[in-house]
């Protein structure tokens, strides 16, 4: 199931709830805390971070090269430009990317991080976000909380999400600092991605009862803006992050909605794959 195949602390997280389900909500609160707390014991901060630029393969700039070069010679010159970071992200704005990768016809041979910068960065210019750091949170977060060939959802997903979001807001009542962090950054996360990628299943489900559009961004928005203050978020460089997070969630919402609804094609067969 997609939602809960987000990162570990969430994949984890998931399977407890789903063991502990038949039980009290205590015990799914309590189950939380302890996966976070299996992360912080090992030094593993379970967050998405701002670095799909940074984990780039091999594949991926020989896909550049090829897309954009026209000769041999324009080849040597973007090996080249490719090696200065400031060159790199412009070149990572060229329109024929995502043309290329909208375009391709059977597997793009190409990381699962590539394919969401561009297309996340694509998106969010249009919307008129331009900050690379943010676009780049943005596609690592897509990355983590999808697989490109399972992009689906149900009404179940739906219900465990209320669930699970629910479980996690009383969970913080009893959290350390540390997994107050953890667990509000998540909360931001799959708040956003709910309400960005899946907005129209969303919007169906809440005319039977679910939470719309409208709980996720406020819920997002707010625990965002919480821990955009935070000093794990200053000590990892995401403050700025979660603050433009917060500042400009319903605009993001619309961008990532953009990405559902024209780029990320949800029918298995008419997509182009990745051969991850």
């Amino acid at each position: 199931m997609l939602v809960h195949r987000a990162n570990r602390l969430l994949s984890e997280s998931t399977l407890i709830l789903r063991t502990l389900r038949i039980g009290p909500g205590q015990r799914r609160q309590s189950a939380i805390l302890l996966a976070i707390d299996a992360h912080i014991a090992h030094d593993e901060v379970p967050m998405v971070r701002a670095n799909c630029r940074a984990r780039f393969t091999a594949a991926d700039f020989d896909f550049i090269v090829r897309t954009l070069a026209r000769s041999q010679t324009d080849q040597v010159s973007l090996v080249d430009l490719l090696s200065d970071v400031e060159t790199r992200d412009s070149i990572l704005d060229h329109p024929r990317l995502v043309d290329a990768i909208l375009n391709h016809c059977g597997q793009l041979r190409i990381s699962s991080q590539f394919y969401f910068y561009v297309l996340a960065r694509h998106v969010l210019k249009q919307g008129g976000i331009g900050d690379r750091k943010l676009s780049d949170y943005i596609a690592s977060l897509l990355e983590a909380f999808s697989r490109a060939s399972r992009l689906q959802i149900c009404d179940e997903t739906h219900h465990l999400a209320q669930q699970y979001i629910s479980d996690i807001l009383i969970a913080l009542k009893r959290a350390t600092p540390e997994q107050a962090f953890l667990l509000r950054a998540h909360i931001g996360n799959y708040s956003l991605f709910i309400s960005g990628i899946f907005h129209e299943n969303t919007q169906r489900r809440s005319l039977r009862g679910g939470p719309d559009i409208e709980f996720y961004e406020q819920v997002g928005r707010a625990n965002y803006q919480l821990v955009s203050s935070h000093a794990v978020a200053r000590r990892c460089e995401l403050d700025d992050v979660f603050e433009g997070l917060a500042d400009r969630f319903r605009e993001i919402r619309l961008a990532l909605n953009q990405l559902s609804d024209q780029l990320l094609n949800l029918d298995e067969g008419a997509r182009p794959s990745l051969a991850l």
